[in-house]
């Protein structure tokens, strides 16, 4: 019996979004009638244009399958006909809203579980989601925006989607079509843009989108190059990976691939630490893996361990299973006898590297002169120790082989023997002396003709110069090895030291006497003494430890920083490499009492400037902008009492009505230079309640008198209450707004608006005017400044400054953001009550 053929599965496009109003549903209406002009049968099974008149456009000449109606709680909703698509059974269906929740009584809780029925009859969906929809950005878009999204979609229902195209826009540009009405209607575009569609939440999410689609596409290269069997690198995206053996070099090592991937923009860092199936390799330090783990992920890396007893074959496969297209190693750590008899991990990964590039990083660990660099490598004991063994044990074994008949052979390895004894205990030159000592016992005792320095034998004669040759070179590799390992001992012990006093730049007042007392420490001093020159004598500025040295003379050991300066120690004598770190400590020493005393400057020069300049800027705003309304006010009394005139009611009125006006533009110029005077001060009295911020606009656009009109509220009851002082909240509002009026055009209103974020509440003030330019943002809250001002007597520019002063009393900010469209927008953020 024949099998029935089960139906393909249609195939899933989905049009991705950064944020709504990008473009989706344009993009996926303009695909369906290209697709239609091809000749593909294709129907709407549920498009919404939001009343886009542009959007709606691209619905004519499109079949539509009609919505089903749902009732729900006295109101009707229309929603998707699942079943009506799937009778239809076109070849293509569109279906927007990807993550759609339907109303209760439909056929699917959620549109995707519909589309997933469509794609399952054989119908190709293309489909629309916006990035905030994904389930696992959820809580992060919450944090970014501070909305909740309860509609989403599973990520792997949108990973596997045979195609995602991304629609993208820069939130600049996104804003200008809020702006011009293309998005929301007029009436909901400012309160939209003071709330979700702020550039730091749009560049937030459009990063989301872009970094989310990253990893779809690294999923697909992954598939293709495993389905089709490729092994090599394809440059796709630089990724840089440094290898690290577990030594002191591995710092330099991530340092370098984290320049190396920083000019590669965009570049991923990833570190690998190879280890083999029976234990940790060679030299692998794992403190130091510790920290280079910390380091790496400090600078936006990614750390990884793999086991393989074939290093370079384990770090080459590493690398191109992350599609790495570049390597970074240190160079070889080994003698110079040693790379000649191997090549090497770095020399043998080059070699296999293919299309990786290798790069083989120098560092002090491969420095052959600083092998050189003491001359005390080892300890007075084991040199004496090598000595006699060098002048008494040769005559030694000499006298005790002499009763036995051994061959030349034989008797040149026992004194090999002994000599590689001398070169471990002694060092080089006990072991060369041995050697030299040794070649003349074994010519005069040993080889024919004996006791003579005659050697008859060419082939004698070469054994012992081979004797004497590797002799010397197992002296001269012990002697280095002694050297490397004591000073790499001494250069970790400074290092440490340096390193802590690098971090001693960045600590706070206490800087100088805490360095001091690391220094005394360090080298176990009983004191440490900064002492400063007074005159003919010395005197103490910083001490650690005690008692003190009253003057250099009286010191161990004194480091002069330059003619008045000296750091004293005292407690032991220090070497002449302990006294090239005193050095460094006391060169700092010097710089952290000379900021020091900087800051104890700059504290009390700081009120004396503050206060000059506040009263130069008052006596210029007094002689000019305090005199306008005075005289206004001064002629209008004048002209009143002036009997000579016989004044009509109506002029009268008039000079009343400006000598009122100037009066009340007088007592408010007086009243902002008081309150600034009392927050410069510290004197202003603030009480702290919690309010509702509805019930404070109301009253702060009234004290605006005339110019109320001007101003539309639109501050909704939902907001939760803020902590704040009631009247000094009004009086900020009422600045703002004044201001904003005053620059904003005749037929344009100035628009007050709350949201809340987090644990703060915001109140926008937004105006039409024209704005200023970003550079300027902080010069507008200097008090006594005015920027972009159509006359000169508009007040002494105390408004804003006053304003951002009360806010900051009241523990809330005061920022300026431009306003899409042109215009000029002040945020009050203030804190909610909890």
């Amino acid at each position: 019996m024949q099998g029935r053929d089960r139906t393909p599965r249609g195939r899933l496009r989905i049009y991705l979004g950064a944020a709504p109003g990008v473009g989706k549903t344009y993009a996926m209406l303009s695909e369906a009638r290209r697709a239609r002009e091809r000749g593909r049968d294709v129907v709407v099974g549920f498009v919404e244009t939001h009343d886009r008149l542009r959007t709606a456009e691209l619905l004519d000449g499109l079949e539509v399958i009609p919505r089903r109606t749902h009732h729900h709680r006295g109101a009707t909703f229309s929603e998707l006909d699942t079943d009506a698509v799937i009778a239809r059974k076109p070849r293509i269906a569109l279906v927007d809203e990807y993550a759609h929740t339907n109303v209760p009584g439909s056929r699917n809780p959620k549109r995707w579980q519909d589309v997933e029925a469509i794609l399952d009859a054989g119908i190709d969906v293309i489909s629309t989601v916006n990035i905030q929809h994904l389930e696992s950005l959820n809580d992060v878009v919450e944090q970014i925006t501070g909305v909740a999204q309860r509609e989403t979609v599973p990520d792997d229902l949108v990973r596997r989607a045979a195609q995602i195209e991304l629609v993208d826009m820069s939130p600049e540009a996104l804003l200008r079509r809020m702006a011009h009405g293309n998005v929301y209607a007029p009436e909901q575009v400012d309160a939209a843009m003071a709330n979700y569609f702020r550039v730091g939440n749009l560049t937030a999410l459009r990063e989301l989108a872009l970094l989310w689609l990253a990893g779809k596409v690294d999923e697909q290269l992954d598939r293709y190059r495993a389905d089709h069997g490729i092994a090599g690198t394809w440059e796709a995206r630089e990724r840089v990976v440094v290898a690290l053996a577990g030594g002191a070099e591995g710092d330099t090592l991530v340092r370098r691939a984290a320049r190396i991937a920083a000019r590669s923009k965009g570049a991923d860092l990833l570190a690998v630490h190879v280890t083999r199936s029976d234990g940790p390799t060679s030299g692998s330090d794992p403190a130091s893996l510790a920290r280079q783990r910390t380091l790496v992920e400090s600078l936006g890396g990614t750390y990884h361990q793999v086991v393989g007893d074939d290093v370079p074959r384990a770090l080459l496969d590493f690398a191109r299973g992350v599609n790495a297209t570049q390597l970074v190693l240190g160079a070889s750590r080994r003698g110079r006898l040693a790379q000649i008899v191997t090549r090497g991990v770095g020399m043998t990964t080059t070699a296999r590297s293919g299309s990786i590039d290798v790069h083989l990083v120098p560092h002090e660990a491969t420095s052959g002169r600083a092998a050189y660099r003491s001359r005390a490598a080892l300890t007075r004991t084991r040199r004496i120790s090598g000595w006699a063994m060098a002048l008494v044990a040769m005559p030694a074994l000499t006298a005790a082989m002499l009763p036995f008949s051994f061959t030349l052979p034989s008797e040149i390895l026992l004194f090999l023997l002994l000599v590689v004894g001398v070169a471990l205990v002694g060092g080089m030159w006990p072991a060369l002396t041995a050697a030299v000592l040794g070649f003349g016992l074994l010519n005069w005792f040993f080889t024919p003709p004996l006791h003579t320095l005659t050697i008859s034998a060419p082939e004698n004669l070469l054994a012992l110069l081979i004797f004497v040759l590797v002799a010397a070179m197992v002296s001269t590799v012990v002697d280095l090895a002694a050297r490397r390992s004591r000073e790499a001992a001494r250069s970790r012990a400074d290092a440490e030291v340096l390193s802590t006093l690098a971090g001693h730049v960045l600590r706070g007042d206490s800087a100088l006497t805490s360095l001091m007392a690391r220094l005394m420490e360090v080298y176990g001093l009983s004191a440490v003494t900064l002492l400063e020159r007074d005159g003919e004598s010395w005197r103490v500025v910083a001490l650690a430890g005690g008692p003190p040295s009253t003057s250099p003379g009286r010191a161990d050991t004194d480091v002069a920083v330059g003619d008045d300066l000296v750091l004293a120690v005292r407690g032991r004598l220090l070497d002449a490499a302990d006294r090239q770190v005193l050095e460094a400590f006391a060169a700092e020493a010097a710089v952290a009492l000379r900021q020091q005393r900087l800051r104890e400057q700059a504290e009390q020069a700081k009120p004396l400037a503050e206060a000059d300049r506040m009263r130069t800027a008052l006596l210029a705003a007094v002689s000019h902008d305090l005199r306008t309304p005075l005289a206004s006010a001064k002629a209008a009394v004048e002209s009143l009492r002036n009997t000579e005139i016989d004044w009509t009611p109506g002029d009268r009125k008039e000079l009343l009505a400006t000598a009122d006006e100037s009066l009340v533009k007088l007592d408010r110029l007086v009243s902002n230079l008081l309150d600034m005077s009392r927050l410069q001060a510290g004197a202003l009295g603030v009480t702290l309640v919690p309010i509702a911020v509805e019930d404070i606009v109301p009253r702060a656009i009234d004290d605006l008198g005339p110019l109320r009109d001007r101003v539309k509220g639109d501050v909704r009851g939902s907001l939760p209450e803020v902590v704040a002082d009631p009247a000094l909240l009004e009086r900020v509002l009422v600045n703002l707004m004044a201001n904003a009026v005053r620059y904003s055009p005749g037929e344009e209103p100035v628009v007050v608006t709350g949201s809340w974020h987090g644990d703060h509440v915001e109140i926008r003030v937004i105006d039409r005017g024209p704005g200023i330019p970003p550079e300027a943002y902080e010069k507008v809250f200097m008090p006594f400044q005015r920027l972009g001002d159509r006359d000169n007597h508009t007040g002494v520019g105390l408004g804003l400054a006053l304003s951002r002063g009360l806010t900051e009393a009241m523990g809330g900010t005061l920022t300026p953001a431009e306003t899409p469209g042109g215009g000029l927008t002040m945020t009050v953020s203030l804190r909610r009550v909890p």
